[in-house]
């Protein structure tokens, strides 16, 4: 996903509840070295859904490590309260922005706040950009629940004799249909 510009200012005064979320992603990361995340901490404030339980692959994690300790160092000084966690503030944004595009890649979920009705809810998704499939490409499987929006893109420029390409697989993907209630 990589969307690493500044996380929208119309988040208002849902900023140091999306700031406390996306740092507590950072710090479980860091600190956990990417142990998967079973439970997050009420209220969430995000709009849509995440599959749980949070999951990284611990390459991709070990690439970016630098990069998310930088993050890290750089928003402390808001997580010790030392600097005001405010609207406002086009740095803070920047930063955050770039916090949740690397979120969203090593989690490959998108993550949408309250307020950013501009934007598609939180959820799985899938963005694969291949050359030439040669056997067999999944974006996404569930054999039993991906719930909420989920999304996938693929960018394929050539499919060999005999290979085949699956955008999405079901057993339920999506929320749940709703039943009437008796």
């Amino acid at each position: 996903m990589s969307d690493f510009s500044a996380l929208s200012a119309l988040l208002g005064a849902g900023l140091p509840a999306t700031f406390t979320f996306l740092y507590q992603r950072l710090e479980n990361l860091l600190d956990r070295r990417g142990a998967p995340e079973t439970e997050l901490a009420s209220p969430v404030p995000l709009r849509g859904e995440l599959a749980l339980p949070l999951t990284v692959d611990e390459e991709q994690l070990a690439v970016h490590q630098v990069e998310l300790e930088l993050l890290r160092d750089a928003l402390g000084a808001y997580r010790r309260g030392a600097t005001p966690v405010e609207v406002g503030n086009a740095e803070l944004l920047r930063m955050l922005g770039r916090l949740r595009g690397r979120l969203e890649d090593l989690y490959g979920q998108r993550l949408t706040f309250q307020g950013e009705e501009d934007r598609q809810p939180s959820g799985p998704f899938s963005r694969q950009k291949i050359h030439t499939v040669q056997g067999h490409v999944t974006g996404m499987h569930a054999d039993d629940t991906i719930s909420g929006y989920a999304e996938t893109d693929q960018d394929i420029t050539t499919v060999a004799e005999g290979a085949t390409v699956t955008g999405m697989r079901a057993r339920s993907i999506g929320s749940p249909p709703s039943r009437p209630e008796r």
